[in-house]
């Protein structure tokens, strides 16, 4: 189902058609995930302005709602812009960042899931047991559980919403109503770079803007984040954590399909 010709297909469809990613996201992650959608071949645009979100949807190929950093004001207007994108007919993308940590966070979900169900939602494993209201807790946006222990919770997100879940780890798993993905690319150092998730999540979102299947989008994006951190981490000027995220970007610009043809690991 997913190789390396379709998800060099999509790569190659977004380099050429530079679809718009508006994301809600947060303070952390503006400026690695705007530099990580230039670098895939897509355009960013973080606006989280009440008065002006719907309009941004009117160009978007995709919409990002990520809870990083949030206030009152940003959640009314992610509330705004998942309306006009569920009316729209554009993709939205969830991150659950820190679910389960704050009460603020859960009542976030709670009101932002009923007004649009996500296409996509992406998170670690306890984001997503805490996004599914299970008794999980977290830290911060740290996972303090495997991807596997989250298998049913994100099962029961994908009934309740229909969405397509995904859960990062040392093995990231993609679930919609009928199949599972399991993506086992990766390099130690990614969980090391802070935004490295919020990333994931907008790739799904540019993949997503460009292949109608969210679960094919979501494997494409996962495998392709995957490849380019153990690209970054194989290069010659990567010494840690700090050259890792200037390698990522470099590694991400000038993937080729050779390169997913002999990484690609998905089953």
């Amino acid at each position: 189902m997913i190789t390396s010709e379709s998800v060099w297909q999509d790569i190659a469809t977004i380099r050429e058609k530079v679809p718009l990613v508006h994301s809600i996201t947060n303070y952390v992650a503006m400026n690695n995930t705007a530099n990580a959608l230039l670098a895939l071949g897509a355009s960013p645009v973080m606006a989280h302005a009440e008065n002006e979100v719907e309009d941004m949807l009117e160009i978007a190929g995709a919409l990002v709602v990520n809870i990083g950093t949030l206030s009152d004001p940003w959640i009314r207007a992610m509330k705004l812009a998942i309306e006009k994108a569920k009316s729209s007919g554009i993709p939205i993308v969830f991150d659950p960042v820190g679910a389960g940590a704050t009460g603020l966070r859960n009542n976030a979900i709670h009101v932002l899931f009923p007004s649009g169900p996500p296409t996509i939602i992406r998170g670690n494993a306890s984001e997503i047991n805490a996004a599914a209201a299970s008794a999980a807790t977290t830290r911060g946006v740290d996972s303090t559980e495997s991807s596997e222990s989250a298998l049913e919770s994100a099962k029961s997100l994908v009934e309740t919403y229909g969405s397509t879940v995904c859960i990062s780890g040392a093995v990231d798993y993609i679930l919609d109503g009928n199949n599972t993905v399991k993506v086992h690319n990766g390099h130690h150092l990614m969980p090391k770079v802070t935004a490295l998730g919020c990333t994931a999540t907008v790739l799904c979102a540019a993949f997503a803007s460009v292949n109608p299947s969210p679960l094919k989008a979501t494997a494409g994006a996962m495998a392709t984040m995957g490849i380019t951190g153990e690209l970054a981490a194989d290069s010659d000027y990567c010494r840690g954590p700090g050259s890792f995220q200037i390698a990522f970007l470099d590694a991400l610009y000038n993937m080729t399909f050779e390169d997913l043809r002999g990484k690609l690991r998905v089953e």
